[in-house]
């Protein structure tokens, strides 16, 4: 069966906007624990746009424009960098409530389609392996950008993997990235690095899991086949938002529940509900579940859904219905611990997670962006 997916590092415009307005809630988290905040960016050229609401019960304390200049400088947008943060033209249009956020954080405030999904084993951190994989070939290249062969290159960059899978192996035949570099740069020996690095990625994921296949020298890679890429980040495109889901889901293979993840409040159902359908299914996988997909929908102002669809070769382990009560997952959080993305969920409820195999999803080395 043919399997494609593909991700993008955090210096591509659109998940720079993604971090950001996560970090813009994190901080309104720090400023009041209950707080409440719908946070949209965008970016274009050297201009930013800010748009949504937050709702804290003390004033918001926060400098935007320090925050936006720290993430930025994490990622890689410094001075000798084709962007730098710092030249940011910023458009503030976000409305900053000074009032308790209960009137949103407490019910179900939107209609709402999620699907949660978990799949394989541990060493493909229960994710489709074709994702699982250019997720991690995305963090070595970040890890490799920061304090590696490629360091200063980047931030801006792209990955994409063809495989087939073929009964208990995966047999890739083409790996391509799309990667920004230092201007007056040699393109050859900058083609030269990304393949020294490419090799040691991919030799790397075939150690963790002998599955994957073919050895490096059977394997077509593609670096930036349009030629060189130096004006990245916004000033090559523009970005936004939330325009990422099959990236910040499962991979194109998978199906859509019906909202984002970044710049959505914790508790807002489309990103609570999201986390605990993931968290059902991988629960349920490794109690022998095999592959899970976990379907709900709700409707505003009901705590419970309004349906649930569970595909599995086995019995849920605990009742669906009490699982997915908002009243229910809104007071297993642990926001102070929350990682940022969807699939990364060992830190994300309070409660011990039951996981026979592995201590946290998605356990490979870790970039240096923290929200």
């Amino acid at each position: 069966m043919k399997r494609f997916s593909e991700a993008v590092l955090n210096g591509h415009p659109d998940k720079f906007c993604d971090i950001l307005a996560d970090r813009l809630l994190r901080q309104a988290y720090q400023t009041d624990p209950e707080a409440y905040g719908q946070v949209e960016v965008s970016v274009w050229s050297d201009q930013m746009f800010l748009t949504g609401a937050i709702a804290t019960a003390t004033p918001f304390e926060f400098d935007i424009r320090d925050i936006i200049v720290k993430v930025g400088q994490e990622i890689g947008y410094l001075p000798d960098n084709h962007i730098d943060v710092s030249r940011y033209v910023i458009h503030d249009h976000i409305c900053m409530l000074n009032e308790p956020p209960q009137l949103w954080t407490g019910h179900v405030s939107d209609q709402s389609i999620i699907h949660g999904y978990a799949g394989y084993d541990h060493k493909t951190e229960y994710l489709p392996p074709e994702h699982f994989a250019v997720m991690f070939i995305r963090e070595h290249l970040i890890k490799s950008l920061s304090n590696g062969l490629l360091n200063g290159h980047g931030p801006d960059g792209k990955v994409l993997l063809s495989m087939q899978e073929i009964g208990e192996e995966w047999v890739a035949d083409t790996l391509l990235i799309t990667l920004q570099q230092k201007d007056n740069f040699s393109f050859s020996d900058f083609l030269f690095q990304c393949n020294k690095v490419l090799r040691t990625i991919w030799e790397e994921l075939q150690t963790h899991d002998n599955r994957w296949k073919p050895g490096w020298k059977d394997l077509r890679v593609l670096i930036n086949p349009n030629g060189p890429l130096i004006n990245g980040g916004s000033d090559g495109d523009n970005g936004q938002t939330g325009r990422k889901l099959a990236m910040d889901f499962y991979g194109p293979r998978i199906p859509l529940g019906g909202g984002a993840i970044y710049g959505k409040d914790l508790c807002h159902i489309d990103r609570l509900a999201s986390f605990a359908a993931r968290q059902f299914a991988v629960e349920l996988n490794q109690n022998g579940g095999g592959e899970v997909l976990v379907r709900l929908c709700y409707a505003p102002n009901r705590y419970e859904p309004l349906d649930i669809a569970i595909s599995a070769s086995a019995r849920p382990h605990t009742a669906p219905d009490a699982y997915f009560d908002f009243r229910e997952m809104r007071n297993n959080m642990n926001i102070v611990n929350l990682d940022y993305s969807l699939t990364k969920l060992g830190t994300f409820y309070n409660k011990e997670l039951p996981f026979n195999q592995g201590a946290n999803i998605m356990s490979w080395p870790k970039s240096n962006i923290q929200i």
